[in-house]
């Protein structure tokens, strides 16, 4: 088995997605008897693979890597951030695709924005979740959960702008928003809405197996984000059975697939407040949008990441061998 390095800009202790999903792999690639270290920049250890996230933050332990391994594999994994925000105007991310072996995108539509010289080495791997809650929402009222740090690509108060939008539905509507504030204007954002209405909770981070209960305890999760790589909310909510609503942007799209029910336009608060609307008025259509949303679980089982990973890293390996 080969020695594999993966670098993440997260530091350890993070509640980040970068952080996550590096702590993941490592752990399925030690399952298939890899032998792995975990850091936030290559250090010049000796390794046969190395595996980088975020293809601008980690461009100088890329370079270094490359320039000491010109031979070694190198595989590159591209974030929501700079796919759709760094790539188009950052030398240095363009520069780390360029000279990885492999990339890694984790969504389907996310592919399509690369050049086609680099679409022919690029793999999709869909991230995974493992969670032991299930889906039991309350029945005396609607909830809607929102789960993400509060910052600008999250878009993160669009769902309580549309609950402005629900002063009348058959059933009450209440929002509960898990999340650090990344900005003391996030902050005081949050506190001001809950002060205007107290159908509104924003409950701040909360531990992982917390969010989780809260997904699982709402009838709706709302990802309204401007920009994903490939959101784990997504995945964490297909495991439990939760059914998403999301701005029809590239990262949601390709995790939901092109066909799916519950998208609403970016920015728009008032067609998302409709379609909640529709969704708690019409059982028909909730229970539509959950059976979509089940089709996609499979996509996210643990078993699935594992073995996507394992065939990049196989291939990665033996390319250079």
């Amino acid at each position: 088995m080969a020695r594999l390095c993966i670098v993440t800009p997260a530091r350890a202790g993070t509640r980040n997605g970068n952080r996550h999903t590096a702590q993941r792999w490592a752990g399925f690639l030690r399952e298939l008897g890899h032998r792995i270290s975990l850091k936030v920049a290559w250090d010049g250890q000796p390794c046969d693979l190395l595996i980088a996230l975020h293809a601008r933050r980690s461009h100088a332990s890329i370079v270094d890597y490359r320039r000491h391994h010109p031979r070694k594999p190198l595989v590159v994994t591209l974030t929501g951030t700079d796919l759709y925000r760094d790539l188009p105007a950052s030398r240095e991310a363009r520069n780390s695709l360029e000279i990885a072996d492999r990339i890694v995108v984790l969504q389907s539509e996310a592919k399509l924005e690369l050049e086609k010289q680099l679409q022919a080495k690029t793999h999709v791997v869909y991230q995974s979740a493992n969670s032991s809650v299930r889906h039991a929402p309350p029945q005396d009222r609607f909830r809607l959960a929102v789960v993400g740090h509060l910052r600008e690509e999250k878009d993160p108060f669009r769902a309580a702008a549309a609950l402005c939008c629900l002063k009348e539905t058959p059933l009450d509507v209440e929002l509960v928003q898990i999340g650090d504030a990344l900005s003391p204007a996030m902050r005081s954002e949050a506190q001001r809405r809950m002060k205007r209405d107290p159908r509104y909770r924003w409950l701040g981070g909360r531990a992982h197996a917390q969010a989780l209960s809260w997904i699982a305890r709402s009838h709706l999760l709302v990802v309204s984000s401007v920009m994903e790589g490939g959101a784990n909310v997504i995945a964490e909510a297909a495991r439990i059975g939760t059914p998403v609503i999301a701005s029809r942007v590239s990262g949601n799209v390709g995790m939901l697939g092109r066909g799916y029910p519950g998208y609403f336009p970016l920015f728009d608060e008032q067609a998302l407040a409709r379609l909640v609307r529709k969704l708690i008025a019409e059982k028909k259509s909730y229970l539509f949008l959950k059976r979509a949303f089940a089709a996609r679980r499979a996509l996210f089982a643990p078993a699935a990441e594992r073995a996507a990973l394992a065939r990049v890293v196989r291939e990665a390996l033996g390319r250079k061998a």
